[in-house]
């Protein structure tokens, strides 16, 4: 048999499992109208009493996976009660604006929304907007007596923010507070440069501030109960996540260039003990996590990583209390950089390579649907979507000329409890266009958004 031969065969294996699969989620998928949200009440359904929804990306530059999330958890907030939104790429005291935008008022929508964190866009674009000035009218019409709804932030990104932890400290505690500015005075140096700061201290060229950062967080935790005494429960808490994400963020860096751990670990455990301390310290929380596949969707069953992540761990640690949904496209067109700290630019997005979900799903001849994983695994009936296929993972770097090694094997039944497909999708349009190469302004500009939720 020739090679030409072996790879009709090959081929023509590949065209029988995608139309077998094509089929089978046909029969299965839920269409989603576009502007109809009555198409998510099957997901509601599944959430049921839920306390944690993942919900997912496929990008960080995809208008469509900003909206819908959005509108999903518009519904859970008014139908299910839940309380907060916590975001992947800000650390805890970067959404602190954000959260009294919502909240109170305070400030301004852009300013809250356009941190000083590259890349701006993820966070700083207009359907973030859109929804923030939703949540700020809701909380606004709520009776007095009701809890409202805010930001919060879970990552390990920028430089270590002391200075939140050190004002709280300003006002309970002077003494602490000139011991905890000591311990952090290693980081002063360095003046808000975090790539400075882990190559010195990863590479032993200057002495690293690990010791120091765990000193505060311990000193804090052991003190407790005094410094709530001295300011109130809310005020202490977000001073130990402001530490905490001090402590992880000057690991996090650190290992960058040295590697006894895994960077990418100590986001995920960081994202996850964020979580759960949210979780213990409010027993009436119910939180949306809003954050990219590679963090929602169950690692275990992603075939190229090493490591954990943040959809393994919930699952690991709080059974039965998470729903995790992913996003994905066919095609279309994605805001994203063609190098770290680079610009943003309006990119295309390929169609989804033959043999990967993304194609196959597009071979249904449905341009937006819900599949549901959970009770397709749950009961063995799930067939197909085991199978190892490409899912494709668009990061804030992408070039579209080299797409293939964005796609993750994966195991879409074993990796979500459900599954948004939207076959065509585009670019989210940054608020701060002085991040924007000038080339692609014209091609936002050229694209129509919905106006509010």
């Amino acid at each position: 048999m020739t090679n030409m031969a072996r790879l009709s065969t090959v081929e023509q294996d590949l065209v029988e499992r995608d139309v077998t699969l094509a089929q089978f989620v046909k029969q299965h998928a839920h269409p989603l109208p576009e502007g109809d949200l009555a198409g998510y009440d099957p997901l509601l359904d599944l959430i049921g009493a839920a306390r944690i929804v993942m919900i997912g990306d496929g990008s960080h530059g995809t208008h469509e996976f900003y909206r819908e999330r959005a509108l999903i958890t518009k519904r859970l907030i008014e139908e299910k009660g839940f309380n907060a939104v916590v975001l992947e790429g800000p650390k805890w005291s970067d959404v602190l604006p954000l959260n009294q935008y919502v909240r109170e008022g305070m400030g301004t929508v852009k300013e809250a929304l356009i941190l000083d964190l590259w890349p701006t866009w993820v966070w700083g674009n207009l359907d973030m907007q859109h929804f923030a000035e939703w949540l700020r009218r809701y909380n606004t019409a709520l009776p007095s007596t009701q809890r409202k709804v805010g930001f919060r932030g879970m990552d390990v990104h920028g430089f270590p923010a002391t200075e939140p932890v050190l004002q709280y400290l300003d006002t309970v505690n002077p003494a602490f507070a000139q011991r905890a500015r000591e311990r952090y005075s290693g980081f002063d140096r360095f003046g808000g440069d975090y790539n400075a700061y882990g190559y010195y201290a990863g590479t032993g060229l200057a002495e690293n501030s690990e010791r120091q950062a765990a000193e505060v967080v311990r000193d804090l935790q052991d003190q407790r109960e005094d410094l709530i005494r001295a300011s109130d429960r809310d005020a202490y808490f977000n001073a130990l996540m402001a530490a905490l994400a001090v402590r992880d963020c000057e690991r996090y860096h650190r290992a960058g260039y040295f590697g006894g751990e895994s960077g990418w670990n100590i986001r995920d455990i960081h994202m996850q003990d964020t979580l759960d301390a949210l979780l213990d310290h409010d027993e009436g929380a119910k939180v949306v996590v809003w954050a990219h596949n590679d963090h929602v969707g169950d690692y275990r069953a992603a075939g190229k990583c090493a490591g954990l992540n943040l959809g393994q761990l919930t699952r690991q640690r709080r059974p039965g209390e998470m729903v995790a949904v992913g996003f994905g496209q066919y095609e279309g067109s994605v805001t994203a950089a063609r190098a770290w700290n680079g610009p943003a630019e309006h990119m295309t997005v390929p169609p989804g390579i033959p043999g990967s979900y993304d194609h196959t799903f597009h071979q249904t001849g449905l341009d937006r649907f819900l599949l549901l994983l959970r009770p397709l695994r749950d009961s063995l009936q799930a067939g197909p979507l085991t199978e190892w296929r490409g899912n494709r993972a668009i990061g804030v770097v992408y070039n579209f000329a080299f797409d293939l090694p964005n796609y993750m094997p994966t195991k879409l039944a074993s990796r979500y409890d459900a599954f948004v497909h939207i076959d065509r999708t585009k670019a989210i349009r940054p608020l701060d266009l002085s991040v924007v190469a000038a080339e692609s302004v014209p091609k936002w500009e050229a694209e129509t958004y919905p106006e509010g939720y």
